[in-house]
């Protein structure tokens, strides 16, 4: 039976469950980065890396996630720390949820500011306010709303103030009833965009863009950005698994939850460049835009469209749904945390972090350097770093036979193919992705990662 809150609330139900974790690991990114990365890296050849590195690497770390949270029922720290203990470990290894926890918070205090734009986006391309007006003017709509700080807040306000209030209704009430809700109306709209490209505009380049191998293109940064993609996609090494793990059942296969939260992640991944490529190809806009493609290239392509008004609204409500069930599982981890540590509740904790997020939120809003640190400090050095710390303590602290309890739905085969990586591979693919996180941070290359 569901617990209306607290660590010890479980999921209502499993499809509740694999809906807030798919939309945790559904953001922005997805949208943006994903598609025209894989154009930039060679196309149908960078997917097939891509898709390795999603299941020797990002799949293992997201199982020992779980697994980690089931096991204890607690918060991210706490989750690590009683597992730590049952192990004979010393406590000191609850450094893991530490830093996963604090890259989620930093990631959340600007995400909400990106997240800001898209509401913004939503309202203006509702309106008609693009429509009819030239790349060049589209593009200086964004400069301008960056530039009116009052207005970038007044919008990172309202995301956060249903941030906090989904998050303060609790697990089941709140998070699992959004999700289930939100989830399936982005699907469904998602789908429908992928459809109405193909008849209106033009699919077979952007097949050909994503799928047609490049083979001239894959190099060494080839296999670092799909395993830097992958890592970041799915979601792992910011406390989030480990937090929604703990409110699993006992009964749940996690490596088959696993399994289908890294497909569908996946899945979208690859079903957004369709949706977004038709149209910047009949446009003749530019497919490598990366972060303007969201804000500057795609609208100056639905202001050029029949129907783009409504075309517009329908992309940026998707993006809208997918940067809301992202910040909404940041969030719950810290409420976790706090919720085992204090005495504010979950509503009162729930507003308190939300309120301390939105204060160093709007401090980004002011800073354009704030908001690079805070990108720098959780991408490049707090996720892929509580990654490598919980790959290190599930596969070389924790006891194989505890590890293996918690993933007793695995058969034999896959348990011991999961442990060589999370022992082996898994560690020294994640500290790559740290090396070259840390050393392009301070302008850095690595040998034979050039390019």
């Amino acid at each position: 039976m569901a617990i209306g809150g607290g660590a010890h609330s479980t999921w209502g139900t499993r499809f509740g469950f694999l809906m807030a974790a798919i939309g945790s690991s559904v953001g922005l990114g997805n949208f943006w980065r994903f598609p025209y990365v894989a154009g930039e890296n060679g196309g149908a050849a960078f997917i097939v890396i891509y898709l390795v590195c999603v299941v020797f690497i990002a799949l293992p770390i997201l199982m020992a996630e779980l697994s980690v949270g089931r096991h204890a029922r607690r918060s991210a720290v706490g989750s690590v720390q009683k597992m730590a203990f049952n192990a004979g470990a010393p406590g000191i290894w609850s450094v893991a949820g530490w830093v996963a926890m604090a890259g989620g918070i930093f990631i959340l205090c600007f995400y909400s500011v990106v997240a800001g734009w898209v509401v913004a986006y939503v309202f203006q391309m509702a309106t008609g306010q693009f429509m009819g007006l030239s790349t060049d003017v589209v593009a200086g709509r964004f400069e301008e709303l960056i530039g009116d700080t009052n207005a970038v807040i007044g919008w990172h306000t309202a995301f956060m103030i249903v941030t906090v209030g989904i998050v303060s209704l609790g697990v089941t009430k709140g998070i699992e009833r959004a999700v289930t809700i939100l989830m399936p109306l982005f699907f469904t709209m998602l789908l429908a965009l992928v459809i109405y490209a193909a008849f209106t505009a033009d699919m077979s380049a952007a097949l050909a863009y994503l799928f047609t191998p490049d083979f001239s293109e894959i190099g060494p940064q080839t296999f670092l950005a799909a395993l830097g993609q992958a890592f970041f996609s799915i979601g792992v090494g910011s406390a989030i698994m480990i937090t929604y793990g703990s409110y699993l059942p006992r009964t749940d296969n996690l490596a088959g939850s696993a399994t289908i939260i890294t497909g569908a992640d996946t899945l979208v991944a690859i079903v957004a460049g369709l949706a977004i490529f038709p149209f910047v190809f009949a446009f003749a806009l530019d497919p490598a835009a990366g972060p303007a493609l969201f804000f500057q290239t795609l609208p100056s392509a639905f202001a050029q469209m029949p129907a783009g008004q409504y075309v517009g609204t329908a992309f940026f409500v998707l993006a809208f749904i997918a940067a809301l069930t992202s910040s909404i599982s940041l969030l719950q981890v810290v409420v976790a945390f706090a919720e085992e540590h204090t005495d504010f509740g979950r509503t009162g904790s729930a507003v308190f972090f939300g309120v301390i997020i939105w204060l160093v939120g709007c401090g980004a809003a002011f800073s354009g350097g704030f908001f690079d640190l805070l990108d720098t400090l959780s991408g490049s050095v707090f996720l892929p770093l509580g990654g490598l710390l919980i790959a290190v303590f599930t596969g070389w602290v924790v006891a194989r036979s505890l590890m293996r309890h918690e993933l007793a739905g695995a058969s034999n085969l896959v348990f011991n193919i999961w442990r060589f990586l999370i022992r082996f591979l898994v560690p020294i693919a994640v500290f790559l992705i740290l090396a070259a996180g840390i050393a392009s941070a301070f302008g850095v290359s690595l040998p034979g990662l050039q390019g």
